[in-house]
């Protein structure tokens, strides 16, 4: 166990005993189970102070699951981390990081939406961008597109 980037400690010690870290072009990346995702974004904006809550959201990955990914920075030195998670498609849910980061919200409503990913936790999870009676997710690689039938 070693530190990465800028971690004051190893990403073990710092995300719990699955967390894994890489640093590449100035960007931090902690991958963490879907167990730790709160707690992960807590460590990250009490200890990293990385206050600044940029954006979330997630990438369908056949064969995996959603990767859900969380941008925040600490803004005096910057340093930016990318905290992300995978839950699995049979069972898209996932806590709300409302509780942490307020400005969380829009981006959860926005990828439960596109993705289908239930933030548990999350106080209204409302159509964002599609019709009140737009069916499926439009981000999914198993959507059928108009153009492509």
């Amino acid at each position: 166990m070693s530190n990465v980037g800028w971690l004051p400690a190893p990403a073990e010690e710092l995300f719990g005993p699955e967390a894994t870290a890489e640093e590449s072009y100035d960007v931090l990346t902690v991958d963490v189970p879907p167990s730790s995702w709160t707690d992960a974004l807590r460590v990250a904006r009490d200890r990293l102070s990385c206050t600044y809550f940029d954006w979330l959201s997630a990438v369908d990955e056949p064969g995996t699951g959603f990767r859900v990914s969380a941008h925040v920075v600490a803004l005096s030195p910057v340093r930016r981390l990318l905290l992300r998670t995978t839950v699995p498609h049979e069972a898209p849910v996932l806590a709300s990081a409302v509780d942490v980061y307020a400005g969380a919200a829009w981006h959860e409503r926005e990828t439960h939406e596109m993705f289908g990913v239930t933030f548990d936790g999350h106080p209204a999870l409302d159509h964002l961008l599609l019709p009140d009676t737009f069916e499926g997710h439009p981000l999914r690689k198993d959507f059928v597109l108009a153009a492509r039938v």
